[in-house]
């Protein structure tokens, strides 16, 4: 979350990706750096042990986040 908001206040735009068990960490780090509604990709957890069609479900929910979150957000 760090990083996505960092890159995004240089001008570079940035998606953080989170899994299901972190997303209240996430929203609680986007507060503590004044983001408080700083969107997110929300994938499942855990990632470590998915097997390759869970990593490419995982990947493909990502793809649509970056497209919704950054090039539709953007026009």
């Amino acid at each position: 979350m760090h990083d996505a908001i960092a890159s995004e206040r240089e001008g570079t735009p940035a998606v953080a990706v989170m899994t299901t068990n972190f997303i209240t960490a996430a929203e609680l780090m986007s507060q503590v750096l004044g983001i408080p509604d700083y969107e997110f990709a929300v994938i499942e957890h855990p990632v470590s042990s998915a097997d390759d069609q869970g990593l490419q479900v995982r990947a493909q929910h990502t793809a649509e986040a970056l497209q919704r979150l950054v090039l539709v957000n953007s026009n």
